[in-house]
């Protein structure tokens, strides 16, 4: 079976999907949306020790996704949201697929909404 479409992926697209797959790690990146916070600051909604998101945070700074920097004593993370293009990108490829099934679902819905009206009034 010929592969297709692997040579244009970017080589951090599996680290990027698997980094998402986590909802604390997506919950994170939703966190870090509205603004650097430290591991502590992260960690305050969980019901999850510090060190278990510095891993979490480890898995999405991998991925491209966050960025720690440094701050005296403290190593706040940061959202690094055009990391998500490429897996965007990605997705965008079956686009077609998509619009192709939603103008399917119109014309059932349209065909449907016929028949109801057909049946009605001339009773």
């Amino acid at each position: 079976m010929k592969q297709t479409g692997y040579a244009k992926a970017s080589p951090n697209l599996d680290a990027i999907f698997s980094a998402l797959a986590d909802p604390t790690r997506r919950a994170i990146l939703v966190r870090l949306a509205e603004g650097e916070a430290s591991v502590g600051e992260i960690a305050a909604p969980f019901a999850m020790s510090q060190p278990a998101i510095s891993k979490h945070l480890k898995v999405l700074e991998r991925a491209g996704l966050v960025e720690r920097g440094v701050d005296e004593q403290r190593r706040p993370a940061k959202l690094k949201a055009d990391a998500m293009g490429v897996a965007v990108e990605w997705l965008a490829e079956f686009e077609h697929f998509w619009g192709g099934s939603f103008d399917q679902l119109d014309s059932v819905l349209m065909q449907m909404k016929k028949s109801d009206g057909e049946g009605t009034g001339n009773e």
